[in-house]
Formats: structure tokens, sequence, C-alpha cells
């Protein structure tokens, strides 16, 4: 249901279209540069349409370029040449089970309509350029139900960040991205890479593919930064332009309510833009918004892993206008780590790997370590309604710190004792004090996990049961590559905070991407995916790339539809603008 939004400071007024007094007119005006916004550009440049993308920030690129860049593609192209079977059939068996019904975003038509997609859209991109490859050993996040498989999800080879020229300067990626040619399937091996014959293999080989880059000189990035580079290098050669600095700041309607136009700030002045064909938004969501994280997910702070762009501001636009919004309390949960300065890190591995657990302020543990990050951080929230677990504490022993890798502590771990985020001891009792949770309850709590650790069975959580939480485990460690015992101090204990990837909450959209009001009524003329809306994948993260798939299959089949509408003849009005500069 819609919420109370802010006023709208824009120029121009819903039903005022103003006549034919426009300063640019396109077929279709794309806002953001993640995932869904530049597949729905591409998509629409190759239907032959004239495509303008404006973003609010000085950087292109949006969530998507400092992700992981994976993308959850059931039953794609890569999976049938390798002879690997899927199908939609069994896709969609997955999906329903594992997805609870959250009302329309959630529907077996919104489900069945991103399954049919995926296809044609990893097909539009690699003819196009872009340069798939399969996350093969990645298994879906519940692999052990109906449908569940490993090797659906997809990434994109590190990519030559130079064939951008200046442009990539420009992108969040160069800003604040990984700048090695990283994959999504080299962190489960890297992470183990100095106790595991795999583990030392994988990094020999990221260390040769990296100098190997250098050698040719070539500046390759991997992950996010791959995705969004090669998506807007298609964008480039398409020559479709990019304003930067650019926010939407109004919606222009016609009388009937059908989206017409909109209202961008461009250096200074706002510029009136008509659509023939319609708006696309694939703006992000708000997980930089502290207003709107208080009111929705009742956090005094946020520990998110979005860029600070991630505001909400066109989710609120759009709801002024009509739509209707869901999922608003939601978000792409996962325990995170702060850093000495306030840098956030999401955590993965280091929380699954043996020889470590998780407790709350009481000393107790209450959930499975190695569990999707989606389902980690819903319980972090839930257990914190009862016990503070908001922070809660990631303890590890001393073979843990010696054989793997966590990443986020690797450089600096002075200065993080120093500040009291990383703490230290000889005995687990003398670390409790330390942490200021009950000496008795964390030895009890240790002394249980270690007789798991022996038999290779939690008996409490069920930590090491699945494909999924071994992915993220030691093979060498038996018989549960998940359980070690925390017996060798010295003990380490590192604050977990509920971190996220970004909100899930947004706008409502029908299979089309099609924006809805409250009655269910489509809004002519306005199209969104990706964090703007309300996630298909409803409260859950069924595999891996689970957000920027559907942004960008979403977007893909926002474009699809635009181009098959009615487009009636515009006059320019006061002529259109001449600038055609993608900066």
């Amino acid at each position: 249901m819609a919420q109370e939004h802010k006023e709208n400071t824009g120029s121009a007024q819903a039903g005022t279209p103003a006549g034919e007094d426009w300063d640019r007119i396109v077929d279709v005006l794309v806002v953001g540069t993640g995932a869904a916004a530049l597949t729905a550009a591409i998509t629409a440049a190759e239907d032959e349409l004239d495509v303008l993308v404006v973003e609010s920030t000085d950087v292109w690129g949006g969530t998507t370029a400092v992700s992981g860049g994976g993308m959850w593609m059931p039953n794609n192209p890569l999976m049938a040449r390798a002879g690997v079977p899927d199908s939609t059939e069994k896709a969609l068996t997955y999906m329903e089970t594992v997805i609870d019904d959250v009302g329309p975003v959630s529907s077996r038509e919104r489900k069945l309509a991103f399954l049919h997609a995926v296809p044609d859209v990893v097909t539009m991109l690699g003819a196009l350029g872009v340069q798939w490859m399969r996350s093969k050993d990645y298994p879906d996040y519940y692999p052990d139900k109906p449908g569940g498989m490993i090797g659906r999800s997809l990434e994109v080879r590190p990519f030559d960040t130079k064939v951008l020229g200046t442009w990539f300067k420009q992108s969040r990626a160069a800003k604040s991205g990984v700048p090695v040619p990283l994959m999504t399937d080299d962190v489960w091996e890297l992470s183990r890479a100095w106790s595991t014959p795999s583990g030392f293999i994988r990094g020999a080989r990221f260390v040769f593919r990296t100098l190997g880059g250098l050698a040719r000189g070539k500046r390759l990035y991997g992950l996010g930064g791959a995705l969004s580079s090669s998506l807007m290098h298609i964008v480039r050669q398409q020559q479709t332009p990019v304003w930067l600095s650019s926010p939407l700041i109004d919606l222009i309607q016609d009388d009937d309510g059908a989206v017409v136009g909109a209202v961008v700030t461009r250096r200074g002045r706002s510029v009136r833009i008509r659509t023939r064909k319609g708006v696309v938004l694939g703006a992000g969501g708000f997980a930089r918004n502290a207003q709107w994280r208080k009111k929705y997910h009742g956090l005094e702070q946020e520990y998110s892993s979005a860029p600070e762009g991630d505001q909400g501001d066109v989710i609120d636009l759009a709801a002024q206008r009509g739509a209707a919004l869901a999922l608003m309390d939601d978000a792409w949960w996962g325990p995170s780590t702060v850093a000495p300065g306030g840098g956030v890190a999401f955590s993965l591995a280091e929380r699954s790997m043996p020889h470590s657990l998780v407790v709350d302020s009481s000393g107790q543990r209450y959930l499975n370590e190695s569990e999707s990050y989606v389902d980690f951080g819903h319980h972090m929230l839930e257990r914190n309604q009862t016990v503070t677990a908001n922070p809660s504490w990631l303890v590890m022993e001393a073979r843990h710190r010696r054989r793997y890798l966590f990443s986020a502590i690797m450089v600096g771990k002075k200065k993080w004792a120093a500040e009291g985020l990383l703490l230290q001891a000889d005995t687990v009792e003398e670390l409790a004090e330390k942490m200021n949770v009950p000496a008795a309850a964390l030895a009890a709590t240790v002394q249980r996990f270690n007789g798991f650790a022996r038999t290779g069975v939690d008996e409490d959580f069920g930590r090491g049961n699945t494909a999924y939480d071994n992915y993220y485990g030691d093979p060498g460690v038996k018989p549960n590559p998940n359980l070690g015992a925390l017996e060798k101090g010295p003990f380490t204990a590192v604050r977990l905070y509920p971190g996220d990837l970004g909100t899930k909450g947004g706008l409502v959209t029908d299979p089309d991407a099609r924006v809805l009001r409250e009655d269910g009524s489509v809004i002519e003329g306005l199209y969104a995916a990706g964090n703007t809306t309300a996630s298909v994948m409803g409260r859950t993260y069924p595999g891996a790339g689970a957000t920027i798939a559907p942004a960008a299959v979403f977007g893909y089949l926002a474009a699809r539809h635009a181009a098959g509408r009615t487009a009636e003849p515009v006059s320019a009005g006061r002529g259109e603008l001449e600038e055609v500069s993608a900066s």
C-alpha cells in the first residue's frame, strides 16, 4: 500500500503537460545507470527507438557497479551448451517453493515472465558483446528444495575498462569498485587459498590472470565492474546519450493519468522531456535514506553496501503520481562488518568457514552461520526483538584466522583492535569479558558446538547440511566442512551488523514491468525495474545474483513493451536541445 510521502518540488505538475512545450523529445527516457536501466536502454535502442539515459549522481553504474556482478539466470543458454539440464518448469517449481506469496509482485505470472525472458536477455546481450561465463560451482541458496540445483548463475568475464576511455573515470566502479579481474567463482576457493590445494590453485590462476592483463596493457575489472562496464560499452556503441548529474524531479501525466514526459535537472536548469513510448525507472532503492530506513526497517543506523545515491527519490516521486508500493519493510539483508573509518563490508565466507560461530549478546547461537545472507539478516533482526543481536559476534579460533581469508581485516588488523572493532584473548572466558557477554554462557555454547564439530552434525541449526553451506566451507575438515571446534587460542571476535546489498521494497509492477496503482490499474507509459521496484523474489533470495538478474530481465521486458506502444506524433514546441554528449 502507498505510504505518505514528502511534497514534490518539481516545476511541472501531474495532468498538466502544457501543450507541446518540450525541450527534448525522445521515444524512451531511462532513469538510472545500473543493470536494470542500462539493459532497458540497450533493448530499446536495439528496437531502433530514440533513447535518453539520465543519472542523478556524477558517476554511472549504480549498485551494480560495486556488486558481485552475478546474475541468477535459470535455464540459460550457457547451461544448455554445457549439457546441464534445466527447464522453466523446474525453475518455477523451485521459485514457487522458496518464495512465499507476498502479493502481486511475487505472482506466478511475474515469475514466469522472468523465467521466459532469461534466454532472450542472455542471447541479446551476448550477441552485442557481453562475454558471459557460468558460475558453474555456485549452488542455489536452497539446493535441497524441489527444483533446486547447482550452476544457474552467470557472470561477465573480466572486462578491459580501457575500451571506455575517459568515460570509465566517471563510473562508480572506478571510484569504489574492485580494480582486479576477480570473478564470483573465485571467491569460494580464494577464501581458503592457504589451506586447500584447490584454493591455492585458484589463487595462482587469479594472480596469473591479473599479471597477464597488465602485461597485455589491459585494465581488467571483474564482478560488478565488469558487468556494468560491459553494458555501458554497448550503450556507448549504440550512441545513446547519457546525462550525469541529471536527477529526475517530476513525471508529467496527461488528463487520463498516462505518463507522457518528465522533468530533469540538467546543468542548473529544468529540462522538460516528452516521451513517445514511455519512462523506465531503474534508479535503485532507498538503502541510504536514513529517514526511510528508520521508518520502514526500524533501524537507527544503516550498514548498507549500496552507494550513497540510493535515496529513494524516484520511488517517492512515482508514489506521488499514484504508484502502489510493496515490501518497503524488507531489504537484501546480510551480516556486515564495520571497519575503522566506518566502511561496511558484507560477510560471506568467513562466517561459514570451520572453527567459528556466531552468538548474540547473551553468548548464545541463534542461527545457522552458513545460511544464505538474506536469511541470516532476517534472523538477526528477529532475534534482536528479544535478545540484543545487533550487533552479534563472529567468534573465531586460531586455525580460522591462520587458514582462511578474512578480507575485511587482512590489512590494518592493529587499527581494528585499537578501535575495539576486533577483540582477542587467550581463552574463551577472557574473550567473553571483552565482548561483555556472560562468560559461562559463551563457554557452554562453545563446548556444545565443539561436540557438533566432532560428530559432524549441528543438532541445533543444521549448519553444513546443504551444498550451499558447503560451498563456503573447507573440504579438508571432516566430517563436516562447515564445522570445526574452537579449542586453540588466541580467540578472536568481530562484530556483525544487519547490513544489506540494497532495499527490496518499492513500486509494484506487472509482468511487463508496468507500474501499477493501488487498485491494480496500469499507469500507462511508466515502467520500473530493479531495486526501484518490489522484488519478484519476495522476501527471499533464491540464488547468487537474484537481485541483478530480475533487474536486467524486467528492464528488458519494460523496453520491449514500450517499443510496442503506439506513439502519437509530437511537435517540438520550444525545440529540442541540441546537446547530445554523453556526459
